[in-house]
């Protein structure tokens, strides 16, 4: 009974549309008075879901990003990208998800890339005679290589959901391959979409701009190169890491590109804080959810279900990745992490798949979720910028949908995608 209250009142104020860091709250107080325990153990949850020491990198490199954004770092890296890929078809399709694939490496959150992409690419595509709903799925469909790249603040989440045993360096080296592989596909997918369409392709503008551009995007891309590098050789720690991220941020953009002004400097701030006490007031409320969870067994629940109906280890993954993506849809990422991660990590392991792994088939489903109404955070925002609802946006979606369940595929069954580079930096 315990059970049913506490996902029934979570399930009830989510459809009422109330917001979900009050839906895991309330529902764990009603599950916690109803089994007569005190309620300050909701609180004494709370309160240790939020002080961990890990989770101090997530405000840092939100911050960090929001610095680069208004600093001028993603136009230039805009430009470059256009440079290189620009003249193939669709051309300016192709630039936004070279864009963000480069600007993933240092914002590390899709929705602030498919802010910051979006709000630079999608008028300049409109304008050229490209169709909104494709700029809106390219933007919001790209946004998500992010997710993958680091510094991903979803899987500094996840490790730290998994009991902070899984390396976040481990997690950052094996979202590189399948970030990578998800760009690939969505550039062949915006390729044979803006052919079928007729849209154009950009001049070439030579070797000597293009060598230009990217000698002045630099400044901006050795972040992923400091970040990475010193993570993974063992410099500074990922919350460290962050915090190199917002003074090399500060350094590049007041100092080399000269375009941070003092109110830019404030908004940042302000947004930071903002975002900041969101996604820790959710982590909260969240790990006392799923406190209750492991003590009213429901990860031994779901094991002992799915025995029932296969003890084959692929039949299990594709289940799991149903169930992902199923919650994907109404659930926002971080939460959706934090409350699935004890209760599927324990399956998967049980079935012999690597944690770091799971991380990211984890990430990527909840990833495309974000694209999936009603809870569509990165589709908002998206068709937000294109000025366009999202019942346009997703009329012409699947072709990029599949192009991403079809890297889920291949990220699920091959662990070598994920596992092979952790591997050659241990």
């Amino acid at each position: 009974m315990e059970i049913w209250i506490l996902f029934g009142v979570f399930t009830l104020l989510m459809l009422i549309g109330t917001p979900i860091a009050f839906c895991l709250g309330v529902a764990s107080f009603a599950a916690v008075l109803y089994m007569g325990l005190p309620p300050l153990v909701v609180f004494q949850r709370m309160n240790s879901g939020m002080s961990v020491f890990s989770l101090l990198a997530i405000p840092f490199f939100i911050y960090s990003g929001d610095l680069m954004v208004r600093g001028g770092i993603a136009s230039r890296i805009v430009a470059f990208a256009g440079s290189m890929v620009g003249h193939m078809r669709g051309g300016l399709g192709q630039v936004n998800i070279a864009t963000a694939t480069l600007f993933g490496g240092i914002s590390g959150s899709a929705v602030a890339e498919a802010a910051a992409v979006g709000g630079l690419m999608i008028p300049q595509m409109k304008a050229r005679g490209y169709g909104a709903d494709y700029a809106v799925n390219v933007t919001s469909m790209a946004a998500l290589i992010a997710l993958l790249l680091p510094p991903s603040h979803n899987m500094i989440i996840y490790s730290i959901s998994a009991g902070g045993k899984i390396s976040i360096a481990d997690l950052f080296t094996a979202g590189i391959l399948p970030g990578l592989l998800l760009a690939v596909a969505l550039m062949v997918t915006a390729y044979f979409v803006a052919r079928h369409r007729g849209y154009p392709t950009e001049p070439f503008p030579g070797m000597a701009a293009v060598l230009h551009l990217g000698a002045v995007a630099i400044p901006g891309l050795l972040l992923i190169a400091i970040i990475f590098g010193g993570v993974r050789s063992g410099v500074f720690t990922a919350t460290e890491s962050s915090c190199v991220a917002v003074i090399y941020a500060l350094l590049v953009t007041v100092l080399v590109y000269r375009q941070m002004g003092w109110n830019d400097f404030v908004h940042a701030t302000h947004a930071a804080v903002r975002t900041t006490a969101m996604v820790l007031l959710i982590i909260g409320t969240a790990a006392s959810f799923s406190w209750l969870m492991a003590f009213l067994q429901v990860p031994a629940a779901l094991i002992a279900s799915m025995n029932a109906i296969s003890e084959n280890p692929l039949v299990i993954l594709l289940l799991l990745n149903v169930l992902m993506l199923f919650l994907g849809t109404f659930m926002d990422m971080g939460p959706t992490i934090i409350i699935s991660t004890p209760i599927f990590l324990p399956v998967a392991q049980a079935y012999g798949v690597d944690p770091v792994h799971f991380g990211v088939i984890m990430i990527l489903n909840f990833g495309i979720g974000l694209n999936t109404p009603p809870v569509g955070a990165v589709q908002f925002v998206a068709c937000a910028v294109g000025k366009i609802s999202v019942w346009e946006a997703m009329r012409s979606i699947w072709p990029f949908y599949g192009a991403g369940l079809v890297v889920l595929g291949l990220v699920t069954y091959i662990p070598a995608i994920s596992l092979w580079l952790p591997g050659v930096f241990r």
